[in-house]
Formats: C-alpha cells, structure tokens, sequence
C-alpha cells in the first residue's frame, strides 16, 4: 500500500511539472482592426442653415442602454451636427442641418431604438437648457439691471439673447 501511494505521488509530480510551461513572456498576438469614425467635420455643410431642438423622451429606464443608444442613432444621421440625451432630466438637445433633417425625422429615429421611447414637447430653441443659465446671469449685467429707461431700451437692442427678448416681450405687453 505504502508503495502505491509512492508512486502515485511520483506519477503526479511528473505529470505537473511536465504539463506546466515556464514562459516568462505570455504569448501576445495583434490583430488589425479598422475603425470607421463619421467625421463631423467632412459631413456637414459649411453653408447650411442649422436649427436646434429640444425634446423630452418617455419611456427611459437607464442612462447607458437608453439614453446613449438614443443619443448614437441620432448622432449618426446624415445632417446631425450634435446630439446630447440627458438621462436625468429625460430632454435630447440636437442641433442639425434643417435641408437633410426634420423634426419628425429625428421623432422616428427614436422610435426606431424602441417602441418605448415617446417623444414628447419637442420645440426649436435658440441655446440648449444648459446655456440658459449663463444667459440669464448675462441678461441680469447688462439689460436691464439698474439702469435708466433710455438706457434699457438701448440694451435690449444690442442684446440678443433669448431671455432678453423674453424680457422685451414681457414689458411690451404689460405698457
């Protein structure tokens, strides 16, 4: 018995030390992959009239599944400048070329990720959401904060922002 056990235990030894390799360096092999990247830059026209929309989008339920597939589709079609899904808020901000893409046009792409998804209150902006907010501080600087009303009718002339218009419109219509 005493003998068997001997050479079993021999018989194993061999067996690990001759199947076990004592390569130093792991075997590392290259493979070529050829990426294709849409350049923004040699797509889009440098005379082309872009516009900007905002929507929200129902039916999101994860910010890497839903909201980046959406945001990609988008920003693949042909006259996308840019594309940003914000998952948080559930609001697309995309800005494209208005002779190769509409606003239904974009609706459908996200419809196509899934039937799920709903676009919802979709409407043309001047800036995104994100941009709005330094408008506003801007707009409370120069128009109108402080200032006499020759010199707010002066300002709101020269400023062109979104909000300052908003402004404008808002005390013409209280006068």
């Amino acid at each position: 018995m005493k003998t068997l056990k001997v050479v079993s235990l021999i018989a194993i030894m061999a067996l690990v030390f001759t199947s076990c390799k004592n390569e130093k360096q792991p075997e590392v092999k290259t493979v070529d992959v050829e990426v294709t990247k849409k350049d923004v830059a040699q797509t889009l026209d440098p005379n082309a009239t872009y516009a900007k929309v905002e929507f929200g989008i129902d039916g999101m339920t994860c910010a890497m599944g839903c909201a980046k597939t959406i945001e990609k589709k988008m920003a693949k079609m042909e006259g996308v400048k840019s594309a940003k899904v914000d998952f948080d808020k559930r609001l697309a901000m995309v800005e494209y070329d208005e002779a190769k893409v509409t606003p239904k046009s974009l609706e459908e792409a996200v419809g196509k990720v899934s039937d799920t998804y709903k676009v919802k209150d979709m409407h043309a902006v001047d800036t995104f959401g994100a941009d709005a907010k330094t408008c506003k501080a801007d707009c409370k600087k120069a128009c109108c904060a402080n200032k006499t009303d020759a010199e707010k009718k002066a300002c709101k002339a020269d400023c062109k922002k979104a909000c300052c218009a908003d402004k404008a419109k808002e005390e013409k219509k209280a006068e």
